[in-house]
């Protein structure tokens, strides 16, 4: 039961923090505009890169809980790691904007509305906070959703930064710590983003999954007791957090009786292991080198008729 409950409950928390986070974002950059504050403007971007962050976590967890049929169908979920992609790219764009904005602040300083400061930084750290809590509470530890727990926590600290920034030029004047900030930010997002487009490319051009190492995987699928061999193997991205796996493992000539076991093994093994769920496997036999019936040697990567596909999906 739970399994199924929590990608609803995580999903809702993602969608609403997303909407919120979106709609601040606006909010912020218009109120940076108004009050002369890069720092603002900045957060906007850092805030808008958390935003990017709860569009993947969402994206990956609503593919979680579509049923497993329905999983071949990408379509909308590579939109969305296109959208993540498209926006992180305009981010950095936006970033320079602020560090070469900031540098002709800090030769030039400009007076700064510090009072708006406060109140949209306060109101960033609150809303940052909510939506920490939102996603703690849903109990789930999904790796997106840890993800976008720590955009958030990165977030809160930025605003809190700025709060403060704005408690120093409301008590000395000293305007030039808002440029100081906005640049710090803007390091924050630049980082950010240019992780989030590394992530989104690799799953756009059917990348590894992060993390997996296809000689390590060769190697325990060559371990399965019942396996002599394995070849063709390709893992590819389907998602943020989602692999898929296909081969052409070579075994014993045997009933399929007996060889359900060793495809049972091997999408147990992958699944634990890799975290790779989406596989298709398909056996070839070894005896057919000394059979009569003169079939094609598997060994030479040819097909011949008397293989049994299992497709596991």
């Amino acid at each position: 039961m739970h399994s199924h409950h929590h990608p609803a409950a995580s999903g809702k928390v993602l969608i609403w923090s997303l909407l919120a986070t979106s709609a601040f974002v606006v909010f912020e950059l218009a109120a940076g505009i108004r009050a002369h504050s890069l720092s603002l403007i900045s957060d906007a971007g850092h805030n808008a890169t958390d935003a990017l962050a709860l569009l993947l976590a969402w994206f990956a967890v609503y593919l979680q809980s579509k049923p497993a049929d329905e999983s071949r169908t990408f379509g909308y979920h590579r939109a969305g790691v296109l959208a993540a992609f498209l926006n992180a790219l305009t981010l950095i764009g936006l970033s320079l904007w602020i560090f070469y904005e900031s540098w002709m602040r800090l030769l030039h300083p400009a007076a700064v509305d510090e009072n708006t400061m406060l109140f949209v930084a306060v109101g960033a750290m609150v809303m940052n906070g909510g939506i920490m809590l939102g996603l703690h509470r849903t109990g789930d530890k999904d790796i997106n959703i840890r993800g976008a727990f720590l955009h958030m926590l990165g977030d809160l600290l930025g605003a809190a930064a700025i709060v403060i920034g704005a408690l120093v030029i409301r008590f000395t004047g000293w305007t030039r710590i808002d440029p100081i900030l906005s640049i710090l930010i803007a390091f924050l997002v630049v980082w950010t983003a240019w992780d989030i487009t590394r992530e989104s490319l690799n799953i756009l051009l059917e990348g590894m999954p992060r993390g997996v190492d296809l000689g390590d995987v060769a190697k325990a699928i060559r371990n399965i007791e019942g396996v002599l061999d394995v070849h063709d193997l390709h893992i590819w991205c389907l998602g943020s957090s989602s692999s898929a796996l296909s081969c052409h493992v070579l075994i014993e000539d045997m009933p399929p009786s007996r060889s359900d076991r060793i495809l049972h093994g091997l999408n147990h093994m992958l699944g634990d292991k890799f975290h790779v769920h989406h596989t298709t496997i398909q056996f070839e036999h070894m005896s057919c080198a000394i059979s009569d019936t003169g079939c094609v040697i598997p060994v030479s990567g040819a097909h011949h008729h008397h293989d049994h596909h299992h497709h596991a999906h």
